[in-house]
């Protein structure tokens, strides 16, 4: 589209630790990532991990790119001109990918190995090469329309090309650039390698164009042409291959809507209930230990964060930072979704995922502008699994359109399914949001003397909460609802104070609730806090329950005042000042303190131990 990538971030879905595959996926899907983007240029500077049984021999690997524009030289997919020529640029084709696309729309069942070779073989160093080609022809004026070629390969860019135009297209096979012999026109059509791309061309530039792409060592062939009849039509050594209309094949391709069912509305769980697991010191200490919510530093240690020296906050918080050239003006960008609150309740679940990811950008001071999404689910022709399906997509935009936050793009992967078994519903949410001054950007950290304040209502709800399922063993119940009017208050709120310098660091609550955020925030400043306040209700679901729409704000003492009053005024009164920050430990009340030492042990050790090859690094209550 005319864009320079200056960031990625990944939303990692593992199956259960214990699953005689997994740390030989997780080894493999970093070690990919880490070794494309590294190579490429490009810094992975955000992202999330996670495991759950349901991804069992189904995991998933989603990735958003973020680029820069200029807003007057966006370049689109849809042909124009009779008679243009089509270009086919980048590396040769080869037979890797053949079925990528339908191997991704099937349910894998006991032959899933064979599989393999559908899946496709990237090059980084030719990404690199093709993107500096293409921002460079691109620059010459020569580019009426591009495409990459990805699912489906030079069938569906064409395709989608011809019929986005209202125009017909014409291939001729004999002209594609090949790696190996003897490919069929079956072969070249339904290749999924990669560094390719499909270009409408200005004919009056064709040489300047193939002198761009020579210079940088890539192939530029001329493929086809645009016609007026509206059909695609591939020939293959002089015979005609395809002959089909265009426009059914493309945007004219009929709606999918499948018989679906409404999942039924889980039960509200009355946490007084709910007995306390153990102490609330042990478990805050055994929830940092779980797979969820340990550190994931092992993962994106990996990565080159730093590569092009314009990130500011780092993997590992809220939402990434990054400069947008020399600044001030930067970017925030966060990757979201609970999968177990979209399988219990598929609308409060979506509505949920862009809530958060409202929650992340707008806490390090940025305002969101934009979402994306990757929609994941298993297979739909299972009406309970439409009927998810359904449900998340109307909790999304529901959300999207109270934050003011407009989905621009997305992806959608479904029959995720392994024999007979579907993945929970994860419709991942990529958030993309704007800040004035990166330095205005705010810390996770807390600093000594700073006092502590919770924004945002807190009823102690743990249905579905990190809390229930993994030291109680109880996946139950509905999770939190969600407030969009109150995410939209509060979310604002936080987002003035620390644009207006009124607070030292902020950090948004969600799984494990405000007992790990308190636990995140301490070990991110090297610093503890004493918390001798709390909201009524039973500790226990206090501490740990996953009620949404809050927030934790650090607060030097002299602006606790102004603090206060701007909270209550902008949030209906949602204010509590909780405890202060100081000494190497963290003591909740009613509990010995806990030094910030155990706590980091607890938090960071899992995960590479795990992948050192100790089967028990993580906490678990069996």
């Amino acid at each position: 589209m005319g864009a320079r990538p200056i960031a990625c971030l990944d939303l990692l879905r593992f199956g259960a630790p214990a699953h005689p595959k997994t740390r030989h996926l997780v080894a493999g899907v970093v070690a990919g990532v880490g070794g494309y983007g590294n190579s490429f240029g490009v810094p992975t500077v955000g992202g999330s991990t996670a495991f759950d049984a349901s991804y069992d021999g189904n995991i998933l690997v989603n990735a958003m790119a973020v680029g820069l524009a200029r807003a007057d030289r966006i370049f689109y997919s849809a042909a124009m001109g009779v008679g243009n020529p089509i270009v086919y640029l980048g590396s040769k084709t080869g037979r890797d990918g053949i079925h990528g696309a339908t191997m991704a729309s099937a349910a894998f069942e006991a032959d899933a190995e064979e599989k393999r070779p559908t899946v496709q073989v990237g090059d980084p160093f030719s990404e690199k090469l093709l993107l500096e080609a293409c921002l460079e022809l691109m620059a010459s004026g020569a580019v009426i329309a591009i495409q990459d070629m990805g699912a489906a390969g030079l069938t569906s860019s064409a395709v989608e090309m011809g019929a986005k135009g209202n125009l017909g297209i014409e291939l001729d096979l004999d002209a594609v650039p090949c790696r190996e012999t003897g490919m069929t026109a079956y072969e070249m059509m339904l290749s999924e390698s990669q560094e390719r791309m499909l270009m409408v061309l200005r004919p009056e530039q064709e040489r300047e164009a193939e002198a761009i792409f020579k210079k940088w060592g890539l192939d530029f062939a001329i493929v086809g042409k645009t016609t007026d009849s509206l059909r695609f039509v591939v020939k293959h050594r002089g015979e005609v291959k395809v002959d089909l209309p265009i426009k059914e094949l493309g945007d004219e391709a009929p709606l999918y809507d499948r018989p679906w069912v409404a999942a039924p509305k889980p039960t509200v769980l009355d946490s007084a209930s709910i007995a306390p697991a153990m102490s609330n010191r042990d478990a805050l200490r055994a929830l940092l230990a779980t797979p969820e919510l340990c550190c994931k530093r092992w993962v994106w240690a990996q990565y080159d964060h730093l590569i092009l020296g314009n990130t500011v906050r780092r993997p590992g918080g809220d939402a990434a930072v990054i400069r947008v050239g020399e600044g001030p003006k930067g970017l925030a960008l966060a990757t979201d979704v609970t999968a177990r609150y979209c399988a219990a309740d598929p609308y409060e679940g979506g509505k949920q995922a862009v809530a958060e990811c409202w929650r992340n950008i707008s806490v390090t001071g940025a305002k969101p502008l934009a979402l994306t999404d990757n929609l994941n689910f298993g297979n739909p022709e299972k009406p309970e699994i439409m009927g998810q399906f359904v449900g998340c997509l109307e909790g999304i935009g529901e959300a999207a359109r109270a934050l003011d936050f407009p989905i621009v793009s997305g992806n959608v992967s479904l029959y995720n399914e392994t024999r007979g078994s579907g993945i929970a519903p994860t419709p991942a949410i990529g958030g993309v949001g704007v800040i004035a001054d990166v330095a205005l950007a705010a810390k996770t950290g807390l600093a000594s003397g700073d006092v502590i304040v919770l924004v945002g209502q807190t009823k102690g709800w743990l249905g579905q909460s990190v809390y229930l399922r993994d030291l109680l063993g109880r996946l139950e119940g509905a999770p939190p609802p969600v407030d969009l009017a109150a995410e939209r208050r509060n979310g604002d709120c936080v987002r003035n104070l620390v644009l207006g310098e009124w607070v030292t660091a902020a950090h948004d609550l969600s799984d494990g609730g405000l007992a790990v955020a308190l636990a995140e925030m301490a070990l991110a400043g090297g610093v503890g806090a004493t918390i001798d306040a709390l909201p009524p209700g039973p500790t226990h679901a206090v501490l740990f329950g996953e009620d949404q729409a809050r927030y934790l704000v650090a607060v030097a003492p002299d602006k606790l005042d102004h603090v206060i009053a701007q909270i209550s005024v902008e949030t209906d009164g949602c204010a509590l000042t909780i405890g202060i920050a100081g000494g190497d430990a963290l003591t909740l009340p009613g509990e010995a303190p806990i030094l910030l030492s155990e706590l980091r042990e607890a938090h960071e050790s899992p995960l590479p131990a795990y992948m050192a090859g100790n089967e028990h690094a993580f906490f678990d209550k069996g």
